[in-house]
């Protein structure tokens, strides 16, 4: 099957999705991640005949029972081809494998074969140059596609359909189509992984407050901090290595919804599409939305983590925090406040956020009430999950120039570290280590916090008497458990903000990733 779907065609394929993701107004960072641009060294062999629009309407590929054609409204407000040719080249590399099986089956001639994979060549280089007329009243990819195949190689364009609805057909093409979309992402999410651990290799020991309720709670490495977005990118990408596993299943054989009577070889077209193996239930396969679902819930996921790091990062970028400070590369101004310096693109992932989660509840409110199999509705598909796969890319990738332009501002952190008594935890567990209860030890610190509140000072400016009018197991050995240099140093479990455990983490880290440190 390999003469079906060739190496190079699969390694464009891997960024096919991405063709339908950015327009002109992309940013060129955006753009010059992803490939998808197409080339052809030679001239076509066969001219496609471009159909131009006609005050008569072309008589429907399904329009044998009806003696009218549908009115204007009706066919503008039904078309998909406005958004469904993104799924062009999937459709068309479906139509080969299917008509490669019929050939083998007998239900077609290998001279029809031959004929129908020139046609689809020919019209694939006539979209990839731009010069495919894509027309409304086809409706769809499907039926441009086939109408198209017709009008160059005639008679055999007919028998394609030989044992395949569109029902079964569009769900192949959306399975490939986000089946490459995962990859995409995939290698997004591992871009800003990337960006995250080397700017926490640019800032070893750093210390940062770490916080609870938006309160000053423990100090952490920063380190510490940026990789636990990075853990929850690894999730991330997890869940959708996990979908695409589910999703990998080959509708295409299984037509209107109840299969056919012709002697058809869905193995053989799962395999040629790389599929695991068909879907074995004909009404589950075309009906079936679970795999989209499953997406595009994975997508709400990753939007709702990067839209807490941008809501981390513009809080720190504020006058109030000033805990970093983004380049003008990264930041944008005000039409009437000169001083201004915005980190607009951060904002913008936090509210992106919630475009993503809309078209995932698009989704879930499409699908709730339909009962089997196909309907209409189910059109309905295509375009929330292309907006969902274009704005989660995008989100990713200006995360990640966002974290390559930024500075963490050093003496104003150091400044704002003692206030909140951060280490007020670690001199609880100096009271654990004498052996007092930690819920008395719990009652004996706060009593020290609450004693530093009225003197206006911090808990290492306690004298050691004073310590002792509290409970007298205090020792001088205190003061190696109190400011946040020796707080960090006495983590130590597994997975803490120790700097041991910090170390090792990010040692694995630049493994998994292939980062070189020199590069840093």
């Amino acid at each position: 099957m390999e003469s079906l779907v060739s190496a190079s065609s699969r390694t464009q394929l891997l960024f096919s999705p991405a063709a339908v993701l950015f327009n002109q107004a992309a940013t060129h960072s955006l753009r010059s991640s992803l490939s998808f641009n197409y080339t052809y060294s030679a001239e076509p062999k066969h001219k496609t005949v471009l159909c131009k629009m006609s005050a008569s309407k072309e008589v429907k590929l399904w329009g044998g029972r009806f003696e009218e054609s549908v009115t204007d409204a009706v066919e503008k407000f039904t078309e998909s081809i406005s958004y469904d040719k993104a799924l062009y080249k999937h459709d068309i590399m479906g139509s080969k494998a299917h008509a490669s099986m019929l050939a083998k089956q007998g239900l077609i001639s290998d001279s029809d074969k031959n004929s129908i994979l020139r046609g689809l060549d020919e019209i694939e280089r006539q979209i990839e140059a731009g010069k495919f007329m894509w027309r409304t009243d086809r409706e769809d990819v499907h039926m441009n596609i086939e109408a198209a195949l017709t009008d160059i190689i005639g008679e055999p364009a007919k028998k394609l359909h030989t044992a395949r609805s569109r029902n079964d057909q569009v769900l192949t093409d959306f399975r490939l189509w986000c089946r490459d979309a995962i990859d995409t992402i995939v290698r997004s999410i591992q871009r800003l992984q990337v960006a995250l651990v080397k700017l926490a290799l640019k800032n070893e020991g750093l210390i940062v407050p770490g916080y609870t309720h938006l309160q000053r709670a423990q100090p952490v490495l920063l380190q510490h901090l940026l990789l636990a977005y990075v853990e929850q990118l690894e999730r991330d990408a997890g869940r959708l290595q996990d979908c695409r596993v589910r999703m990998n299943f080959c509708p295409l054989g299984a037509c209107a919804l109840a299969g056919t009577g012709l002697p058809i070889d869905r193995f053989m077209t799962a395999e040629a599409l790389e599929f695991t193996a068909p879907m074995r239930n004909s009404i589950d396969a075309v009906s079936d939305r679970d795999f989209v679902l499953e997406f595009l819930s994975a997508n709400s996921i990753i939007a709702i983590h990067l839209s807490r790091l941008g809501e981390e990062w513009v809080l720190w970028a504020s006058e109030e925090f000033g805990f970093i400070t983004p380049s003008d590369s990264v930041s944008t101004g005000s039409s009437i406040m000169p001083q201004k310096k915005n980190p607009d693109p951060m904002e913008l992932v936090r509210g992106k956020s919630a475009r993503v989660i809309g078209d995932l509840v698009t989704l879930l409110t499409l699908c709730k009430g339909l009962p089997l199999a196909y309907n209409r509705d189910l059109q309905e598909d295509k375009e929330p999950t292309f907006d969902s796969v274009k704005t989660i890319v995008g989100m990713l990738e200006v995360s990640a120039e966002f974290a390559q332009n930024i500075t963490f501002n050093v003496e104003r952190i150091k400044k704002a570290l003692p206030a909140g008594y951060l280490d007020a935890t670690t001199l609880a567990d100096y009271l654990v280590n004498k052996a007092i209860p930690f819920r008395t030890s719990h009652d004996i610190v706060g009593k020290a916090v609450a004693l530093c509140v009225s003197k206006e000072c911090q808990l290492q400016d306690l004298s050691l008497d004073e310590m002792r009018s509290l409970n007298p197991v205090f020792d001088k050995d205190v003061y190696e458990y109190l400011g946040v240099e020796n707080a960090i140093r006495k983590f130590s479990s597994f997975g803490s903000t120790g700097s041991a455990c910090v170390t090792e983490q990010l040692h694995s880290w630049v493994a998994k990733l292939g980062i070189n440190r020199s590069s840093c």
